[in-house]
């Protein structure tokens, strides 16, 4: 089985393949003060509860991060704990088969080359890929499944917080869905807000992208990813599909393509 981990910000992935099927996945949140040897010990908690692996054992693994000290501690566990498993990370001289046409290639993050690569194979190009993490990523890829730009913005958790420290009356508030777009109470007013608010801007991003990437707009596909994508992507008019494993699915086709 294939053991693909994606290393966010806040969170960190993991999903356990058995061909091209995930079977088995997790999400914990980042800690980079964890060493190699605490990653370890969640890492094998996490595979013993699993009854998938009572017969069958982590035979690969394939590893991404945004936050570089975690990356580092991630090859040392890989080294000193699963020394005989073949891992990938991904980095510079990893092959991705995904050209990167930026100013400055090496500024993007890897999940984004990851995300790339497993959208232009499920659903070919032109595509525009939304990741709500930590920041709201929009990744553009080419109908020659070229990775061309991005737009950055800040995430739904980094607008909430800002916002209940900067207003005296209003708090954190759980992320869900409002009975109506106009609310009754302040709750409800901030789940309108947050919801709508995000759905109407990554539609008007999305339109925007689409009309530089493609003659005709309407053949670009859009996919969704990440912690929130299930939240905004259900009132985004303009999201076509919600690929939750989308990173790890990249992750799996980097894997094959670096290892056999």
């Amino acid at each position: 089985m294939l053991l693909t981990i994606d290393v966010g910000n806040t969170h960190t992935v993991l999903g356990l393949f058995e061909g091209e099927e995930v079977i088995e996945h997790w999400r914990i949140a980042t800690d980079a003060r964890r060493t190699a040897d605490e990653i370890a010990v969640v890492l094998q908690g996490l595979l013993a509860q699993s009854p998938l692996l009572k017969n069958a054992d982590v035979n690969g693994i394939a590893i991404c991060s945004t936050v570089p000290s975690v990356l580092n501690e991630m090859r040392e566990m890989c080294r000193r704990y699963y020394g005989d498993v073949p891992a990938v990370v991904v980095e510079p001289g990893v092959r991705t088969g995904v050209p990167v046409r930026m100013d400055n290639p090496k500024e993007v993050g890897s999940d984004r080359i990851v995300n790339a690569l497993a959208a232009i194979n499920l659903y070919g190009g032109p595509c525009v890929i939304v990741d709500f993490g930590t920041a709201i990523s929009f990744d553009a890829v080419s109908a020659k499944g070229e990775y061309v730009g991005s737009v950055t913005a800040p995430g739904i958790e980094i607008s909430v917080d800002a916002l209940a420290a900067a207003g005296a009356q209003l708090h954190k508030v759980e992320l869900m869905r409002p009975r109506a777009v106009i609310a009754k109470n302040t709750v409800e007013a901030l789940q309108s807000g947050i919801i709508y608010g995000f759905a109407g801007q990554v539609d008007g991003i999305v339109e925007r992208m689409a009309a530089e990437l493609a003659e005709n707009p309407d053949d670009v596909t859009v996919v969704a990813t990440g912690g929130h994508a299930p939240l905004i992507a259900a009132e985004a008019r303009s999201v076509d599909v919600h690929e939750p494993w989308l990173t790890l699915i990249g992750l799996r086709l980097i894997y094959q393509r670096n290892t056999t």
